[in-house]
């Protein structure tokens, strides 16, 4: 019975590991909430702070990360219309995941590149 035990326990830290990397894996999701959350709103300059993103890609990855609640795409009707780019309040709970991945990265980078 205790295989079972720490096979279901491993489900248990798999599954909501599994969820969290669905809504911000592939190349372009955490560029894109990080380019959003230093400060770049307009399409274009969110695209210019990515290097090698193409307009299709991001316009999709801009609309999954609306439809999960990380961004807001804010519409102005001005002349001519002005779109932008925000966090949503929720897209705040990822600030320590981004600043833990970025420790772990430098260290990373540090421990493969030590003499």
């Amino acid at each position: 019975m205790a295989g079972k035990k720490t096979y279901l326990s491993c489900l248990d830290s798999v599954k909501p590991v599994r969820d969290a990397l669905d809504v911000i894996n592939g190349k372009w999701k955490l560029p894109i909430i990080i380019s959003v959350g230093v400060g770049n709103e307009r399409f274009t300059d969110i695209q210019e702070s990515i290097p090698g993103i193409t307009p299709k890609a991001m316009a999709k990855e801009l609309k999954e990360l609306e439809q999960h609640k990380l961004l807001e795409r804010i519409v102005t009707n001005d002349y001519p219309v002005k779109i932008t780019y925000k966090w949503t309040p929720y897209a705040h709970t990822l600030t320590p995941i981004i600043d833990a991945l970025k420790e772990w990265g430098i260290k990373h980078r540090e421990e493969l590149f030590k003499n």
